[in-house]
């Protein structure tokens, strides 16, 4: 014969439960919902997609905009800063090698149109190489330039011509 463990449950002792006193199992109490249910990290995004997206409203108060920390004006961001020469023939070797003149200047010798910003540009940079001009000395007038060349020629030839013996005794 099997031997049987000691248990410490009690058989049916005590009064039977009736009909009233026993819950149905159909009537189960309703639990309180604690908390978010499971998986509501996924679920959530799938009902934003489905559905109309909300603005979620952010809680703070006041404007997002951002501010700017400096005080900007329309003629700070339109002046570039003045490069300072420390003679006039540094200043003048600049404006003969800046790119950008270059090019505008070839766009108007082949009868391109420019901004008014770059003929602007232009009509300083040439008008401060003229001024550069004039306290150097430098002159850029071809026609000048013919006339000494031709001045030149002709004293070579006095030069030439020059009899010795009518500087003699």
């Amino acid at each position: 014969m099997a031997r049987q463990k000691k248990s410490r449950k009690v058989g049916k002792i005590g009064v039977a439960k009736t009909s009233s006193n026993v819950r149905k199992p159909t009537e189960k109490r309703v639990k309180k919902h604690l908390g978010k249910p499971a998986g509501s990290r996924n679920s959530a995004a799938l009902t934003d997609s489905q559905g109309p997206k909300k603005v979620v409203k952010d809680p703070r108060h006041g404007s997002k905009k951002p501010v700017s920390l400096i005080v900007e004006t329309s003629e700070q961001k339109t002046v570039p800063k003045k490069i300072k020469y420390f003679s006039p023939t540094q200043e003048l070797a600049a404006i003969e090698q800046d790119p950008r003149l270059a090019t505008l200047l070839n766009k108007l010798e082949k009868d391109k149109k420019i901004s008014r910003e770059d003929q602007q540009y232009v009509d300083q940079t040439l008008a401060r190489h003229k001024v550069l001009c004039d306290l150097l000395g430098i002159s850029n007038d071809d026609e000048n330039h013919q006339e000494t060349s031709e001045q030149e020629i002709d004293v070579f030839s006095q030069f030439e011509s020059i009899d010795i013996n009518d500087f003699k005794d």
